[in-house]
Formats: structure tokens, sequence, C-alpha cells
């Protein structure tokens, strides 16, 4: 029927622009992820360290939601949503908001610690060193009502074999 409103598309199909923001119905799309849902926790935990390093922050942040959501009531759910949190607050970062940084990395950064180092592959302290001068310079530039400066990128750090 004409007078319908069009049933929206769901959030894993919806149009995005390259920093993981919703664009309208009927856009193209500006960031194509894989179907984490259709990854084991290790397949996803893995695609999100390669997405992280390869500064795509959303598509880390999606894949360890995935992990969270496989995790739910196990010993390692507050260690993915910390992940999850770690990579929307870079997201945050890549969007220019300062206040989203500091909220998402505080959360973030009160979780990943909680197994120990190293776990889950990562170097979980050094994880948490860079995560928390990324926090400090957002909120420097909170402080000082400047905008973000550019993030220099660096990869997970990995765990010694």
């Amino acid at each position: 029927m004409p007078d319908e409103p069009a049933t929206p598309l769901s959030p894993a199909r919806r149009p995005r622009d390259e920093y993981g923001r919703p664009l309208p119905d009927g856009a193209p799309t500006r960031l194509v992820l894989p179907d984490f849902d259709a990854m084991t926790m290790d397949e996803a935990h893995a695609e999100a360290i390669r997405l992280f390093d390869a500064g795509n922050y959303f598509g880390a942040h999606e894949a360890w939601e995935t992990c969270w959501a496989l995790s739910k009531d196990s010993h390692e759910e507050e260690f993915f949503k910390g992940l999850a949190q770690l990579g929307a607050g870079y997201t945050h970062w890549m969007r220019g908001n300062p206040l989203g940084v500091v909220h998402l990395l505080d959360r973030a950064l009160a979780r990943i610690g909680l197994m120990g180092s190293p776990y889950g592959g990562i170097d979980v302290d050094a994880f948490i060193a860079h995560a928390a001068e990324v926090r400090a310079l957002a909120q420097q530039a909170l402080d000082r009502g400047k905008p973000l400066p550019d993030l220099s990128k660096r990869s997970v750090p990995l765990a010694a074999d």
C-alpha cells in the first residue's frame, strides 16, 4: 500500500558511512563488513583484531560485539564487552567526539583487564596502556574545547607465544 511507511532495514543491513554512522535507507553503503554472525567466536575475534589493525574501529567493534554476544553468561563476557566498547571508543575518535571517546574508553578500561594479561592472544597490559593514552588525549581535547588530533594508528598488541 502506498500510504504505509517503508520497513526500515535491520541495523546489520543498513547502509553506513566509513565510520559506521547509519545512512538513509536506499543510500549506497560506504562500509562493507563480513557477516560476523556466521563466524565462530575465535573467527570473529581474529577478524576484530585484523579490522582494528586496519583502522576500521567500527568493524572491530561489531566483531567484538559478536564475541560478547557469543560469550554471554560465561567468564569471558566482560572481556569481550570491554573490547567492543574499546572499538566503539576509537570509532568515536574517528567521528570527532571526544566525550564519547572518554566515556567508552573508561568503560572498556574497567573491563578488559579483568582476565589478566595476556588473554585472548592479546597483550592486554599493552593494550590498556595505549587505550589510556588515547583516553587522556581525548580528555585534553575536551577540557580545552579543541578538536581531536589525528589518531596515530597502532596495532592490537599481541601476546608473545
